[in-house]
């Protein structure tokens, strides 16, 4: 599938229908998620055939674009059941088959707290995560821990630019490798009505994390 194809798919796709500021609900842009999905492909070779997760995936666009890109088997993880629901359907829309979604709080399967069936099951981890500025601090770091611990190779995620350095020093103390694949700029749009600006640019990494052999 060429790279305009799937961000036309991604971007017929169903966004947050009521996005919660408590869960810092913001829907991954198709091209975003189109660009990014492509990246991780062509660059590392972790979508196609493998086993993907997408960690706060809400309606799922990075989800869905991984199957669509040959993954064997995406499934999402989200605490919002509204937001479940818009997976479901648009995974239907793009004719997404070889997906799920559970319902559950990504906090709950980091490294000391989740030992389950899930635990280093998935090739590819992928997170879009909150970051963390709505009382919820760390949240970010939370979704990356869990992402490390459900994969078994690899875990790409967004964080803020200036959690660099922490990240790198967290990466150190987990003794695992990371590095940052882009360097980008978020436009995230007025989505709540006390948003006063119509969008705020956010510099953001988007990092790769991996298991040492």
């Amino acid at each position: 599938m060429k790279l305009k194809e799937l961000e036309n798919i991604l971007g017929a796709l169903d966004d947050f229908r009521n996005p919660r500021i408590d869960l810092e609900q913001y829907a991954t842009q198709p091209h975003l998620a189109a660009r990014t999905l492509y990246t991780i492909e062509q660059s590392f070779g972790d979508i196609s055939d493998k086993i993907v997760a997408d960690l706060g995936c809400g309606p799922g666009r990075l989800a869905i674009g991984a199957s669509l890109l040959g993954a064997a088997f995406c499934c999402g993880f989200d605490v919002d059941a509204e937001s479940a629901e818009v997976f479901v359907e648009n995974c239907r829309t793009a004719d997404a088959v070889k997906t799920d979604c559970i319902l559950c709080d990504v906090s709950g399967l980091t490294l000391g707290k989740y030992d389950g069936p899930f635990k280093n099951f998935f090739d590819t981890v992928i997170t879009n995560p909150p970051f963390g500025t709505k009382n919820n601090q760390g949240i970010d770091v939370q979704f990356l821990e869990a992402g490390l611990n459900l994969s078994k190779n690899s875990v790409y995620s967004f964080h803020k630019s200036a959690c660099r350095p922490f990240l790198l020093r967290k990466a150190k103390a987990w003794q695992v490798s990371m590095e940052v694949v882009a360097e980008l700029v978020f436009d995230l749009p007025s989505s709540y009505k006390k948003h006063k600006k119509d969008s705020v640019d956010i510099k953001v990494d988007f990092i790769r994390t991996a298991h040492l052999p």
